[in-house]
């Protein structure tokens, strides 16, 4: 490269926005996913040794996916190769391979190729990188924002190591607004911005644990706000709300997180945090989910968790899906709130829940389940003649409309398979 291509280079990384410019070039400065690379944890032991084989980091944006490939890029030996899933085919993993059997080849070094958003490859360019992955001729660095176990080739996923990474934490992004505003390379110092604490939290609030936003909304707020009397940026809360733009919500209705959601939410109901449930329903809400698909699920659940401790969550339940069918929303919002305030908030029992499992598994094992002739059906000529009917018991003739008689397969052991926890509405007097 020469002076002049270096001089270019270095214009466009002061041009490039700041969180392009704070990116960490090693593991020491990476903030947060200690789990994933802090000191001791097999990826970072990997990466110090370069060592490092296949692997998919996934994660929400801003988690630091494209930020662990670069540090592996300045740490590694290997030749570093990058491709986007968005904007290669084909063509372009067969051109790195070949240049990976080159490399290989005259110069022994393997080749460590970085893929963008993976998950994007379709089966016929995930299946074309197979073979070399497998071989060892690539090693290879997938990103996604995309849970890898649904979205990548399965032979893909079984040859790499899978790291989750988490949205960061208010601290990590203190540290990071504070590592930006002092450092005067790359960030932001030579302005000398003074930056109030108030706004610093709108910041770390408004980011949602992703470094990204945080860091390109912090420029725009310094760079739009009026100086001071002193000649210094002051930046205030109102300055970091101007330079916000409204959040959108990591949720895909066809995706990880509708999953990871109502399952979470569904788990604050039967762990009886409305709350916690209620937040839950916002989310799925504001990120557009179809509240009859909400409400099918609050339907189950008052019939797995609340069940006969209070059989009115059903009733409850079913008439919400009727309710926000004919509504629709924003109003349905409210519909659903109740409901799920009333089950998060109402006794719990599984009990119908386990009966019914048990049974079915009673049935999978080979229980015998021959209708007894005195519980047959006689409700056809002949039905006496057959032997159906007789001895049948008819418990209304009796007092307390209960008379003892036997209910089961013939020749099937019997076990209790209803057993309720709660008194009152689940509990039943024994006989």
């Amino acid at each position: 490269m020469d002076l002049f291509e270096l001089a270019n280079q270095a214009a466009a990384e002061e041009a490039a926005p700041l969180a392009y410019r704070m990116r960490p070039q090693t593991l020491d400065e990476v903030v947060g996913q200690q789990d994933v690379v802090g000191p001791g944890t097999l990826l970072r032991r990997a990466i110090e040794a370069d060592r490092l084989s296949s692997v998919i980091f996934f994660g929400p944006p801003g988690t630091g996916k494209t930020t662990l490939a670069h540090v592996i890029a300045h740490t590694t030996k290997a030749r570093y190769a990058t491709l986007n899933a968005v904007s290669s085919g084909v063509s372009d993993i067969r051109e790195v391979v070949r240049a990976a059997t080159d490399e290989r080849n005259l110069y022994g070094r393997r080749t460590v190729l970085f893929i963008d958003e993976i998950h994007r490859f379709n089966k016929a360019q995930q299946d074309a990188l197979l073979p070399y992955v497998e071989s060892g001729l690539i090693c290879l660095i997938g990103a996604t924002t995309e849970n890898p176990f649904f979205q990548v080739n399965a032979a893909l996923v079984s040859r790499s190591h899978v790291f989750r990474l988490q949205p960061l934490s208010a601290e990590d992004l203190r540290r990071l607004v504070n590592r930006a505003l002092r450092d005067e390379t790359r960030g932001l110092g030579r302005m000398r911005p003074q930056v109030s604490e108030a706004a610093v939290e709108v910041l770390v609030r408004a980011a949602g644990g992703d470094a990204r936003r945080l860091l390109n909304a912090l420029e725009l707020a310094v760079l739009s706000a009026p100086v001071g009397s002193d000649g210094r940026v002051q930046v205030t809360e109102a300055d970091v709300r101007a330079s916000l733009q409204e959040r959108g919500l990591a949720y895909d209705a066809q995706g990880d997180e509708h999953y990871d959601v109502i399952s979470a939410f569904i788990k604050s109901v039967r762990g009886s945090d409305p709350d916690a449930a209620v937040l839950w329903l916002a989310k799925m809400l504001k990120a557009g989910e179809d509240p009859r698909f909400i409400a099918r699920r609050l339907m189950i659940s008052a019939a797995e968790d609340i069940g006969n401790a209070n059989p009115l969550g059903l009733v409850l339940a079913t008439s919400a899906l009727q309710a926000v069918s004919h509504i629709g929303m924003p109003e349905a919002r409210i519909i659903l709130a109740q409901v799920t305030t009333y089950l998060a908030t109402s006794p719990k029992s599984n009990a119908a829940y386990v009966a019914i499992n048990e049974a079915l598994a009673d049935i999978e094992a080979g229980m015998p389940l021959g209708v007894p002739p005195h519980l047959r059906g006689t409700g056809y000529a002949g039905a006496e003649q057959l032997g159906s009917g007789i001895g049948y018991l008819y418990p209304h003739d009796y007092p307390g409309h209960f008379v003892e008689q036997d209910y089961w397969p013939t020749g099937a052991q019997r076990r209790q398979y209803y057993q309720p926890d709660w008194p009152g509405s689940e509990g039943r007097e024994d006989r």
